[in-house]
């Protein structure tokens, strides 16, 4: 197995917002390689109890690795699962912490063979379960111009979506398009870089969103947290993108209206100037928390 890292985001600030119990029971929603529950262990105590999730089959078992801590349960299941796996563990009450961090693990976007980046010339897959039946080329092959379109100006606030979709879908017509590479070089002569940024970035964004169901899970989710959390349990959701923060800010001010939760920070925390300097992955990077009530 590779040597990967992934250097977790907002640990200081997860670490004072999310602890409510030293020696309670919290959720990882999104263990990847463990990097943020092994930060929060070291402060945890000893009847602590940590339960994390991953769609990503080699993530668990890296996160295993990685955290080496019999605290932690690591679960090859979406974090959609957590109300059942409360329920299965008899855990009563509910959780006493949940971390959600909805960014893309570095090693996933550095291992070319997953298709997450057009740097690494990989098959053009994108699925966080390699179980899962949709692949990004699925998506870039088979659905409308029309229908790529949407996803393009939906899921990656593409301006020139329109011209995205049909540079695709002209050129599927010779052949498949089936790397991430030859779909970047499609890209390319219709979406020009924007500054550092690749033209593409924005399009794959869209596709991963679309291949994984990311803002549906985030959602649904998000409305069932009062079922997994304890009162006085907090939620920490770290986003990385505005069309999830938005998901995430608007349900917790509806749930803060209706009494459900209260809001820990009322302004979004960002990384500081320090964290971004030697970690550039978190400059985009924004925490909410929420108390239930």
């Amino acid at each position: 197995m590779n040597n990967w890292t992934h250097i977790p985001v907002l640990t200081k600030e997860i670490g004072q917002m999310l602890i409510t119990d030293i020696n309670g029971v919290y959720i990882d929603g999104t263990l990847g390689l463990g990097g943020h529950t092994k930060y929060l262990l070291g402060l945890l105590g000893k009847e602590a109890k940590i339960i994390g999730f991953d769609k990503d089959y080699n993530a668990v078992k890296m996160a295993e690795a990685n955290v080496a801590d019999g605290r932690l349960t690591a679960i090859n299941l979406s974090y959609e699962a957590a109300p059942k796996v409360l329920k299965d563990l008899k855990i009563q009450g509910g959780a006493d912490g949940v971390l959600l961090d909805l960014g893309l693990s570095s090693y996933q976007l550095d291992d070319a063979s997953r298709g997450f980046s057009f740097m690494g010339g990989g098959p053009l897959d994108m699925r966080f379960d390699i179980s899962g039946q949709k692949t990004a080329a699925d998506v870039v092959n088979s659905y409308t111009a029309e229908e790529l379109e949407r996803i393009f100006a939906n899921y990656g606030e593409e301006t020139n979506a329109r011209n995205a979709a049909a540079a695709i879908v002209r050129a599927r017509v010779d052949k498949k398009i089936k790397t991430t590479s030859e779909l970047a070089n499609i890209l390319a002569p219709v979406l020009p870089r924007r500054g550092k940024t690749h033209g593409a970035t924005r399009v794959f964004q869209a596709l991963r969103i679309e291949v994984n169901d990311e803002l549906g899970t985030v959602e649904r989710f998000i409305k069932v947290l009062p079922e997994v959390l304890k009162p006085g349990g907090r939620a920490a959701v770290i986003t990385f993108h505005s069309l999830e923060d938005r998901i995430v800010k608007n349900i917790f001010k509806q749930m803060s209206a209706e009494g459900e939760v209260k809001l820990v920070n009322k302004h979004v925390i960002e990384p500081e100037w320090e964290e971004v300097k030697n970690n550039r992955r978190s400059r985009s990077a924004k925490l909410r928390v929420a108390e239930k009530i």
